[in-house]
């Protein structure tokens, strides 16, 4: 009989499920059950792309694309960039079109990193960030955020934590789980800690059109930093296109040329029908993305305010579609508070330490859910307050 446990590989065995979706699937084996723990949002994907991928699969043959992207999106993608950000990339060797954001992280960091390569990872953030830096055997290094900074890298951060081993920084703005956004004046800080080094960054920015306030500004608009950044974005977030599995990234030819490399044997090409779709999204959906903004933002500003007013003090965050209020106050860990919330009033989170150590004391919460469905969940939070309250006393 085989051994499973010698078959398996030990970095594999390692790693922790994640955190993310532990609380989703026990939510998911229980009855009236308002789940609060998934990024995805609760809109349909706009027509004008529905309609777009409809046309592809009854006029044209569904077929193996070129391994970077077909061009008509690759083209689409650095007109949207440039007009964006003023920021030029080469459609032909600077950008690679991938099964989501999340195709083009792990590329990234499998491209780049070796054993013993130590990665800066800014936290709390984003689950899958630490485990694909060990899986290569690269060094993860936290860079803790705090909520005193609104939960923003600062230079002194950044500079305490890089050594002679460091390769990579991973910047996650705006981020998943606090909804914390880096200003230009943010971003020119940590381009003159990083300047005059070797190290690259890869800024996660698929959160980017998701911001209340305030525009957006990228790390590769600052000088001398387009040179050094790999650019991740993707259609996931901000045209609900979750299941259509569709992001990009840029970032200068020398590093594409190496990371098509891995996107050709691992995955050979994104899906044909998606590509097309993704081209009408970026050409047509201007207004719709808008759209599901503002409503996001009604939803972010009716969460802090209530989270406050039941005790739960709560940051107000500036991007992404997530609020993390501390629930310090209650006496209970993140995981003791999100375990007994699910058992007693049916409504599930995500632990804060599921993102980082750092985020201990938290609870990440979507609004990617309708105004009725957060209303809801809010007065179950506040009896279950209440019930810690009582028992406190």
């Amino acid at each position: 009989m085989i051994d499973y446990n010698k078959a398996l590989s030990d970095k594999v065995k390692k790693m922790k499920p994640s955190g993310i979706r532990k609380f989703f699937d026990i939510a998911a084996t229980k009855k009236d059950v308002i789940s609060l723990g998934v990024g995805e949002p609760d809109f349909s994907t706009p027509w004008a792309i529905r309609k777009s991928a409809i046309n592809t699969l009854e006029r044209k043959k569904i077929i193996y694309g070129a391994n970077k992207g077909i061009e008509i999106l690759r083209d689409a993608i650095c007109t949207y960039i440039n007009k964006k950000y003023g920021v030029q990339y080469n459609s032909e060797d600077e950008v690679i079109v991938t099964v989501g954001g999340s195709e083009a992280i792990d590329l990234s960091i499998r491209a780049l990193i070796d054993p013993g390569d130590e990665v800066l990872v800014v936290e709390p953030s984003f689950v899958c960030y630490s485990p694909l830096v060990e899986l290569v055997g690269g060094v993860a290094v936290p860079v803790p955020t705090r909520i005193e900074n609104n939960f923003k890298l600062t230079p002194e951060d950044l500079e305490g934590k890089i050594t002679d081993k460091t390769k990579l920084l991973i910047l996650p703005f705006p981020n998943n789980p606090t909804g914390a956004v880096m200003t230009k004046e943010d971003l020119e800080k940590i381009a003159d800690v990083i300047r005059d080094t070797n190290i690259i960054v890869l800024s996660d920015e698929i959160y980017s059109e998701l911001t209340y306030g305030r525009k957006h500004y990228s790390i590769i608009q600052i000088d001398g930093m387009r040179e050094r950044t790999i650019y991740v974005n993707g259609f996931s977030k901000a045209y609900a296109m979750t299941g259509w599995r569709l992001g990009y990234l840029t970032a200068p030819k020398e590093i594409v040329s190496q990371l098509v490399k891995i996107h050709q044997y691992g995955i050979m090409c994104s899906p044909f029908i998606s590509q097309n779709a993704a081209v009408e999204a970026l050409n047509s959906c201007e207004n719709e993305v808008k759209k599901m903004v503002s409503e996001y933002d009604t939803r972010r500003r009716f969460l802090v305010k209530e989270l406050n007013r039941i005790g739960l003090e709560c940051f107000s965050p500036e991007g992404a579609f997530y609020v993390f209020p501390c629930i310090k106050s209650t006496g209970l860990s993140s995981e003791e508070f999100c375990e007994r919330l699910l058992d007693e009033e049916n409504v599930a989170c995500v632990p804060g330490n599921a993102f980082g150590e750092c985020g201990e004391g938290f609870i990440r919460i979507s609004y990617a859910y309708s105004l009725k469905h957060l209303t809801e969940a809010v007065s179950r939070m506040e009896n279950f307050v209440n019930k810690i309250k009582a028992e406190q006393k």
